[in-house]
């Protein structure tokens, strides 16, 4: 008899994302199986357990899911993960803390097809500001939009915060090209007049980036807001607006709202689950992956 598909989601928060054992058994997956509070000591063990208890080929059918809510701690767990595994038992395994990873790519491929759509341009050059760019989903987009040659500002409450986040992005995920900077949102307004694409990323219902802002920018062309939840993070941005003109602003930007992200992030992270549980060879996914396949769903 075949064995059945178990996916082992690991996570160091408190408790496991129902968001994510959802996604992961409507994907496929048999079973899922959570583990919380974990510490990054303690997934060796957890990996080693799940593969040789099952065999070679039961290892195929084993899947390892890595949660949490930071980037940087999720990344370090996959190569942990990776590190782990002792041929020929392996197992696939895919980091997406918080669904940052699907999230980020979802926003940044999105705002990537439209300025390509609407404005015959791409990502390389532009000046981008991420609003909550200190959390997961803001800190992932600012590395996606660097490595596609923006040049990219964090901000977030504290500038001494933003820029330790931006100098640590730029270090480990940026191979030494990239240029994303750390401010606190006091300059919104400075970086805004010369700022192509607006990114928010931060709080449920928590406004970011003011009807002013929108206003006085004279080179916004994209912007972008995962919160679903009112006040929008942008302000004039329909959760539902997909490329709909933002009221007020002189340079004829468009909007993207969460709701539009949020499809392409839901079915990133369902082929990417797919992916896992069909592979024959061990696989290791994040955010590169991530954005591979978003890219590819937002020009479908």
């Amino acid at each position: 008899m075949e064995k059945p598909q178990i996916l082992h989601m690991i996570t160091p928060a408190k408790n496991l994302s129902p968001f994510d054992v959802n996604m992961a058994l409507d994907a496929g997956w048999g079973h899922a199986v959570g583990y919380t509070d974990v510490e990054k000591e303690e997934v060796q063990g957890l990996i080693q357990d799940a593969i040789f208890s099952r065999g070679p080929a039961g290892a195929k059918r084993t899947g390892v899911f890595l949660g949490g809510r930071d980037m940087h701690v999720a990344m370090e767990m996959l190569q942990i993960c990776k590190e782990s595994m002792v041929p020929p038992f392996e197992a696939s395994c895919f980091a997406d803390p918080s669904g940052a990873f699907t999230t980020a790519a979802g926003m940044v491929a999105c705002v990537e097809h439209t300025l390509e759509e609407k404005f015959s341009t791409s990502l390389q050059g532009k000046q981008v500001v991420i609003m909550g760019g200190t959390g997961p989903v803001g800190s992932t987009a600012a590395v996606l939009a660097a490595n596609a040659r923006a040049i990219v500002y964090i901000l977030g409450r504290n500038k001494e915060k933003s820029e330790k986040v931006a100098t640590l992005c730029n270090r480990e995920y940026g191979q030494g090209t990239t240029e994303i900077r750390g401010e606190a949102n006091e300059v919104i307004h400075e970086l805004m007049q010369n700022t192509d694409v607006v990114l928010a990323a931060g709080a449920a219902g928590v406004q970011l980036v003011s009807a002013k802002n929108i206003e006085s920018s004279s080179e916004l062309k994209v912007a972008a807001d995962v919160n679903a939840v009112p006040p929008s993070g942008v302000a004039g941005l329909d959760v539902m607006g997909n490329c709909k003109p933002i009221e007020g602003s002189g340079s004829g930007a468009v909007g993207i709202g969460a709701l539009v992200i949020g499809n392409v992030k839901y079915q990133t992270q369902h082929r990417l689950l797919q992916k896992m549980c069909g592979a024959e060879k061990p696989t290791y996914l994040h955010f590169e992956h991530a954005f591979e396949t978003a890219r590819e769903i937002a020009r479908e």
